[in-house]
């Protein structure tokens, strides 16, 4: 895949969210199907480039399902979205209705995004061969170094919510720790959660670790708040929304927006 272009500062803008889109028919309320407000979010906020965590249609992933929920809404972002698949999409063997209607075609990849690579994992291990995407995860961040980077999954390694953090993922993480990965991006749960710099093994890492984030406020619904994580360093589950990324040449910038247009948690670091 093509990088994709800079900003004149150098920078490329990423909206990032998942648990996206109710099943067709189902009535949008305050706490429910808000997957038409957050498209028009992200949208307003002009991105480079959308990363879907996963989980981008209820509650299977079929092909009519996206084509009546989540193409009417968040269908406007497809030219520069980057999808994943998430645990509801396999409900449909194959993920078929997926790959159908998003435009991805391999169950993992990466792709460049200014001088950041960013990793697009495929967190489904039930269904798909995870060694043999460990194995290629490994190999490309060894060919293709950065002064920054990424990984984004469906499933956290940590997270409050109730879901909670998926051990896992351990081997992901353990990955791009050795590899000095900066940034992790996660759905599942449905709240917004940022994560200080963390080691795979869930002990806090300042200057070394990976910070993360949970960004599952697409629409679909909310949860709350379960048994807190050692490095949550912001969590709240009363607002959907979208967490906005600015990736610059050797540093990171996030806001959460809300779709009411609040910013709830900012801030900014260098890379690792």
């Amino acid at each position: 895949m093509p990088s994709e272009p800079t900003r004149a500062d150098g920078s490329v803008r990423i909206a990032a969210v998942g648990d996206i889109a109710c099943p067709p028919g189902e009535p949008t309320t305050a706490a429910t199907c808000q997957q038409a407000a957050t498209a028009r979010l992200a949208a307003s906020l002009n991105p480079d480039a959308v990363i879907a965590l996963g989980d981008l249609q209820y509650e299977s992933g079929s092909t009519t399902a996206f084509t009546e929920s989540y193409e009417p809404t968040w269908g406007a972002l497809r030219a520069v979205t980057r999808p994943l698949p998430g645990n509801h999409e396999y409900r449909t063997t194959d993920a078929a209705g997926y790959f159908a209607s998003v435009d991805a075609s391999d169950p993992w990849y990466a792709w460049d995004a200014g001088e950041w690579r960013i990793y697009m994992l495929n967190s489904n291990c039930d269904y798909i061969d995870c060694k043999a995407e460990l194995n290629w995860l490994k190999d490309d961040l060894t060919k293709n170094p950065r002064s920054c980077s990424a990984i984004a999954m469906h499933h956290p390694r940590y997270s409050s919510g109730p879901h909670h953090s998926d051990e896992s993922m351990t081997a992901f993480w353990q990955i791009a720790y050795d590899q000095h990965v900066d940034l992790a991006l996660a759905a599942h749960d449905h709240d917004y959660e940022r994560f200080e710099a963390m080691d795979p093994d869930g002990n806090l890492a300042p200057g070394r670790g990976i910070t993360s984030f949970v960004s599952g406020t697409g629409g679909k619904s909310l949860y709350k708040m379960g048994r807190p994580v050692t490095g949550s360093a912001y969590f709240q589950s009363t607002q959907f929304g979208v967490l906005y990324l600015t990736l610059g040449p050797d540093s990171y910038s996030w806001k959460f927006h809300s779709t009411d247009r609040a910013v709830l948690d900012q801030g900014s670091t260098p890379c690792v």
